[in-house]
């Protein structure tokens, strides 16, 4: 188990995450079949190339998903109750096929819940294009999950 428990986020740290993942045409449309979006922009190279991107965009909740799913080994693996909520998603520059992410995820609230059990944290976490010199945020929004507290965890 490599994730934090409640006691262990701090509010207002940064976690740099390590991994990092290169989007093929492949990770888009196994995506956007096992969801039945079959949206042209996502998936027709002719339809993409007549719209103002050019070209077949990743779907945005792919994107969304890596960008969770980068995130816990550092966060949430193994200390995880469950995931509270996603508010605030935002897609502010496109993804492209070749595109690399990376992640980091900025803690921005914590609590105890009522029982003194468990304690919800609240991580703002952004994701960015590193193959672009200017690394442009691509995807952000705050991810809510109701943590483990050591003391309280089954050994």
């Amino acid at each position: 188990m490599t994730g934090r428990y409640y006691e262990e986020f701090e509010v207002g740290e940064t976690i740099e995450h390590e991994r990092r993942r290169t989007i093929t045409e492949s990770d888009n449309q196994r995506f956007c079949d096992m969801t039945m979006n079959q949206q042209p922009l996502h998936l027709d190279a002719e339809f993409a190339g007549d719209t103002d991107f050019g070209e077949r965009l990743v779907n945005g909740l792919y994107t969304m998903s890596l960008a969770v799913g980068i995130t816990i080994p550092e966060t949430t693996d193994g200390t995880i109750v469950a995931n509270l909520s996603y508010d605030n998603v935002e897609h502010p520059a496109p993804v492209f096929h070749g595109d690399t992410i990376r992640v980091q995820s900025t803690v921005t609230d914590k609590r105890e819940t009522s029982d003194g059990e468990r304690g919800i944290v609240t991580m703002h976490v952004e994701a960015f294009k590193v193959n672009e010199p200017d690394e442009p945020l691509v995807c952000q929004f705050d991810r809510t999950a109701l943590s483990l507290k050591r003391e309280h965890a089954e050994e």
